[in-house]
């Protein structure tokens, strides 16, 4: 096959500067076969495994047809797909290096940065955006950004966006965007459910496929040491021993817990080795940070989660170490594929536990190749007892005899669940009787229990004397009578109001006297303030004098006293 160069590929002479600047001159066997078809604006079904140069067989031809057009706010040209944060801000990178002669406006739409400067950047208007699902569907459900002008879609990394559960994300925002359109889908390996999304979205794409699916770069000297303890603990001071024997000038340290990653960097930094962590939990500037110092090389040994094994550029990393072999076998590849990039020369080297020798097998199914062990391999016995073994709280590779034994004194020495119930038992058991006098209504409750007869309360009673305060019978109330028995108060010892009325002066007044009765609620004591008065003789009112409310009455609602003069008579 002839070598091509990237004058060949058919892109823009500004692209190809840039490309030049760059100091790069002949393309990746992904770049050479997926460029040239990208360019004519045909769908693109890129299948190749890690540190291939993907990212640069689609950013190039996007930044070429890119060169035409105009974006409109909030109304992004072309958007991009990554499953994480740190490939997301490397693809970046990528249209700044090589949209170095173009003034294309690049926005990065991720999480663990501030919204706000995100929102401005598409007011402004993108030509390109990289965004994570997650973050980009925020963005749209809070109407900050509008997908109906994307002419081209690039899906990176598709496999491992189905690992993280990002499909139904994918899929939705597919179905936002014009049917018509470009897409470009790249991924190392090819799983049923990727194959249905290929087979959704795109249309009559170009397989490109340079390697076998899963396949490791033959750059990379891959080789597996046995731990028979199987204790992190001794894991890592074997780990401690392959980094002092061997010719490390850098490496990632792969495990597959974030609360593990943190352990071993307090370790490594204890033990003296220069060394960072990289993990989900960590708040984007930190990890960005971390990455960056490890790139220039303050930075020895990264210990870093699967969050940092697909799509990280980091050039010349000599060796990679797996802590903890990968749950899946296809993670495998895409760990040790961040070593031997470019042509380099890498080594992988992995500690394999009791616990991992059935995964071990996995990784040799998919990468066809046979474990090559440094010091004692597995026995037969090893391989065969694997997968019987189960983790404890206590550590790992404990037997299920041993992890019987060992909850059971855990269990005795800490109170768990069953000593715990029998401990409460026999406390509820032996609980003085005056505890349960607290609660008389639930024993009355209970209907097997039998009223005690006479003799047999006074047995008891001296017996348990709280039983007897218990039992003693109440004295019984005599009903009172709501209203027959409450006596009626005559007006002269009527409260006086608080805020009595002044009488007008033109109002006619009778000597009848006030109303006998108050109401229930104006002889409420708590409401009183004035002292009661002595009761004085009713006098007949006069126009000056304060009355009570009952005496508060007109004079042509009240009964006249004396008969009325009819003219005529008398």
């Amino acid at each position: 096959m002839e070598t091509k160069t990237f004058a060949d590929l058919g892109l823009s002479p500004k692209v190809q500067a840039a490309i030049t600047a760059a100091g790069y001159v002949n393309p990746t066997p992904i770049q050479a076969a997926a460029i040239p078809v990208a360019v004519t604006g045909r769908d693109v079904l890129g299948i190749a495994q890690t540190g291939t140069g993907k990212t640069a067989s689609f950013v190039l031809p996007m930044i070429t047809r890119l060169e035409t057009g105009r974006a409109r706010a909030r109304m992004p040209r072309s958007l991009i797909l990554a499953p994480t944060r740190e490939l997301a801000a490397q693809v970046a990178q990528s249209f700044e290096k090589y949209g170095v002669n173009h003034k294309l406006q690049v926005a990065l739409l991720i999480g663990g940065v501030s919204m706000d400067d995100q929102v401005k950047k598409l007011d402004r208007g993108v030509d390109v955006l990289i965004a994570t699902p997650g973050r980009l569907l925020d963005h749209f459900g809070r109407g900050r950004v509008m997908l109906m002008g994307v002419e081209i879609l690039v899906i990176d990394e598709a496999d491992r966006m189905l690992d993280m559960g990002f499909i139904p994300d994918i899929e939705k925002i597919c179905k936002l965007l014009p049917p018509r359109r470009q897409t470009l889908f790249f991924s190392a390996t090819m799983p049923p459910e990727i194959t249905r999304l290929v087979n959704q979205f795109l249309n009559n794409p170009e397989r490109i496929e340079v390697a076998k699916p899963a396949t490791t770069a033959k750059t990379i000297t891959q080789n597996f040491v046995y731990c028979p303890n199987g204790e992190d603990w001794a894991k890592r001071e074997v780990l401690r021993d392959l980094i002092r024997g061997n010719n490390v000038k850098n490496a990632i340290i792969f495990c597959n817990r974030k609360r593990d990653v943190a352990v071993l960097h307090k370790s490594l930094t204890k033990h003296g080795f220069n060394a960072g962590a990289l993990h989900g939990d960590m708040d984007q500037a930190s990890r960005m940070e971390t990455l960056d110092k490890f790139r220039a090389g303050e930075i020895m040994l990264l210990a870093a989660s699967d969050v940092a094994a697909r799509g990280l550029d980091i050039p010349e990393v000599s060796h990679v170490f797996n802590f903890d072999l990968p749950w899946a076998a296809d993670d495998y590849v895409h760990r040790i594929g961040r070593t031997g990039r470019a042509g380099h020369e890498g080594h992988a080297i992995s500690l394999v536990s009791p616990d991992d020798l059935k995964l071990c097998k996995d990784i040799e199914k998919v990468t066809a190749e046979a474990p090559v062990w440094l010091g004692d391999p597995p026995t037969e016995e090893d391989f065969a007892s694997a997968g019987k073994r189960r983790r404890g709280r206590g550590g790992r590779g404990q037997s299920s005899g041993s992890d019987k034994s060992r909850r059971q004194s855990h269990g005795s020495q800490r109170g768990g669940r069953t000593g715990e119930h029998h401990a409460r038992s026999s406390q509820h058991a032996s609980r003085p009787a005056e505890q349960g006098a607290q609660q008389p209504e639930r024993r009355h409750r209970q209907p097997e229990h039998k009223a005690p007869q006479p003799d047999q309360h006074h047995t008891e009673a001296a017996e348990h004397p709280h039983h007897e305060r218990r039992r003693a019978p109440r004295p019984e109330r005599t009903p009172q009578p709501e209203y027959a028995e409450q006596p009626k108060r005559s007006s002269e010892n009527a409260r006086q109001p608080q805020r009595p009325r002044p009488v007008p002066a033109r109002d006619a007044w009778t000597d009848e006297p006030a109303s006998a009765q108050r109401t229930a609620r104006h002889d409420r004591p708590e409401r009183r303030e004035a002292p009661k008065e002595a009761p004085r003789k009713q006098q007949p009112h006069k126009a000056d004098e304060r009355l009570g409310f009952a005496e508060n009455v007109p004079a042509f609602m009240r009964k006249p006293s004396r008969p009325l003069k009819v003219p005529g008579r008398g």
